[in-house]
């Protein structure tokens, strides 16, 4: 029987050998991991040449995606850009940033792209960051990897008052929306995603216009895809946004509770059923029943005449107890995060299916 100090000796041991093992394994590399570059263009002529320019040398296509875009970006590419690696794709009609991204990624996976990251072409974003960005998918940590403007105050320090408030509220519902309780910052364009898992994206009914980055979160949901925040500062220039928020409001509400409705149902009685699907079922029946009993009484009851504690405890017991077991549900569901990337198993399902055939 070993001893304690035999045990002890073990249990240092384990961890130095798990250390060694990590650095024999071989690092990723940027170079050949199939990195492309997916830029939707509309209205973005004085910008995108310096885009295109900033691209680094690791990244081995970009394809710009002219979203009719009025200004003719598409063109002024082709005229002055020499670069090799540089793919233009014109759209006969205007399909909003979520088409001219789904039309560059189809592009982009026709030509062996591994890992697509997609840019405005408004030079907001810092191509600097980017290898930050797709260094959680080529770790085979995340499947999706996206731009957070706020894990510090200094990386607020250049955005508008009004795009932080409405940013961090946008953040809550999209938490709600699309059950991403780790990620905040839903509507930044700088994202990176796995190709096979871009692929299932595609096929998805995924929002065309404003709404798209949080729509994919959803969507990406339903896979059970892991998402992971890059922290990044915000960054603006002299760019004008097509974006008109009082004209988003309403939509975006609207969006966000069909998608938590579709997600809930989905997710906890389609899919699974599990203890937070009773939760939610007896919880709103218990506060739906409160809620009623203590209105019908109160339009019934005689003016000036006190309730009986009876009558008080009919209508907030169940008020109470169902808050509560809402909100036990709440706390399963933000537990219930994909934690397990999915791109590894798709991959191998690709590469056997290959195998397959060629034998």
């Amino acid at each position: 029987m070993a001893s304690p100090i035999e045990n002890s000796t073990r249990g240092a041991a384990q961890p130095a050998e798990e250390r060694r093992r990590f650095l024999r394994a071989p690092a990723p590399t940027l170079e050949g991991a199939g990195i492309w570059l997916v830029v939707p263009c509309y209205k973005v002529r004085a910008h995108i040449l310096d885009v295109i320019a900033k691209a680094p040398a690791w990244v081995e296509g970009i394809v710009c995606v002219d979203d009719a875009c009025p200004e003719k970006s598409g063109e002024l590419i082709e005229q002055n850009v020499t670069d090799p690696r540089v793919v233009v794709v014109k759209l006969a009609q205007n399909q909003g940033v979520g088409g001219a991204t789904m039309a560059g990624y189809r592009e982009a996976i026709a030509r062996g792209g591994q890992v697509l990251v997609k840019v405005d072409g408004d030079d907001q974003m810092d191509l600097g960051y980017m290898a930050h960005l797709v260094a959680p998918i080529l770790l085979g940590e995340a499947d999706y990897a996206k731009g957070n403007r706020f894990t510090s105050i200094s990386h607020l320090a250049s955005m508008p008052t009004v795009r932080v408030f409405g940013n961090a509220a946008l953040s809550f519902a999209a938490k709600l929306s699309t059950g991403y309780w780790n990620i905040f910052d839903p509507t930044n364009g700088y994202t990176a995603i796995e190709a096979q898992v871009a692929r299932m994206a595609i096929e998805k009914r995924v929002s065309q216009r404003f709404f798209f980055e949080t729509d994919l979160l959803y969507h990406l949901g339903t896979l059970r895809a892991v998402v992971r925040d890059v922290p990044m500062p915000a960054r603006y220039g002299g760019e004008v946004s097509n974006l008109r928020v009082g004209a988003i409001v309403g939509p975006f509400a609207l969006k966000h509770a069909t998608n938590f409705f579709q997600r809930v149902l989905g997710q906890y009685f389609v899919r699974d059923f599990n203890a937070a699907s009773l939760e939610l079922v007896f919880g709103l029946i218990s506060l739906v029943f409160g809620v009623v009993y203590g209105l019908q009484y109160l339009a019934s009851h005689q003016h000036g005449q006190p309730a009986s504690a009876g009558v008080v405890m009919a209508a907030a017991l169940p008020i109470m107890l169902g808050a509560q077991l809402l909100m036990q549900a709440m706390n399963f569901d933000v537990l219930n995060v994909p934690g397990r990337p999915i791109h590894p198993y798709l991959r191998t399902v690709v590469r056997m299916e290959a195998e397959e055939a060629a034998a």
